[in-house]
């Protein structure tokens, strides 16, 4: 699940990016690298190159490109950004992928986080309060069938500054959360990301995410559990941005108010 939290620091030596992970994040450096290896085996060229490993230290190669995240997202970027997807999703060979452990906060780990959240909500103001009070109704009477799952590596973050244009394709980076995940649940994560639609440059509304799923053909099991996804994922979404420092805060001011406006559209779509 996307956080707020800086969860490690990064450092360059020329070509050389070295990750030091918090001892707060357990199990992210052993997830980069193991994605790392993977990629650079299945998928050479669409991620990072693994240099070395260390506990709680990993080193890969530097990827030029310029983030998606802030630029004026055009039909090439999604176009290549699609097909990145596609490549990382598709890269890990199903035998393997069955040995890969789950990726963090998946449907029922993100279920529990929300309960959660609802459980210490304070009332603030009618807007936020009623998105909060749909969003417990609607994950009351959710019943995931399970259907609509067909397995991918997925990288475990949606941030569109984690996608990479170097002007002719798309390549990917930060991996602390990858794992064993499924199509609708990965496309579901990276369509409700706040950098979807926060940025000036990319304030489209929910538009990004929309064409990006699109170009994805989904059976209507898959279409089923997107749309749930989606939902979930929103009211994720409300309760992180809800912790964000007002005196250092990491979006745009009213960025929590439109994301309370989005949470009933998204619950009712």
């Amino acid at each position: 699940m996307a956080d707020l939290r800086h969860t490690h620091e990064v450092s360059y030596d020329g070509d050389v990016v070295t990750k030091r992970y918090r001892a707060t994040e357990p199990g992210a450096a052993e997830r980069e690298w193991r994605a790392l290896t993977l990629l650079a085996e299945h998928a050479p060229g669409l991620a990072p190159e693994p240099i070395a490993f260390e506990a709680g230290v990993v080193r890969m190669s530097r990827l030029d490109g310029e983030p998606l995240r802030g630029l004026p997202v055009t039909d090439d970027h999604l176009a290549a950004l699609a097909g990145a997807l596609a490549e990382l999703h598709a890269a890990v060979p199903r035998p393997v992928l069955r040995d890969v452990p789950v990726r963090p906060w998946q449907r029922e780990a993100a279920g529990d986080w929300i309960r959660g959240q609802v459980a210490r909500w304070r009332a603030r103001d009618p807007l936020t309060d009623r998105a909060v009070r749909e969003g417990l109704r609607w994950l009351e009477g959710w019943r995931p069938d399970g259907g609509g799952v067909r397995p991918v590596f997925g990288g475990g973050d949606g941030n569109l500054a984690n996608f990479l244009w170097d002007g002719g394709r798309v390549r990917v980076v930060d991996f602390e959360d990858s794992g064993r995940s499924d199509l609708a649940y990965e496309l579901a994560e990276l369509a409700e990301h706040v950098s979807m639609w926060v940025d000036v440059g990319v304030d489209v509304g929910v538009d990004v995410g929309v064409d990006l799923v699109a170009r994805f053909e989904l059976s209507a099991g898959e279409q089923r559990r997107l749309r749930e996804c989606r939902r979930a994922q929103a009211l994720v979404w409300l309760f992180l941005l809800a912790q964000d420092d007002p005196d250092n805060p990491r979006n745009p001011p009213g960025t929590f108010r439109r994301q309370a406006e989005r949470v009933p559209a998204r619950l009712d779509a």
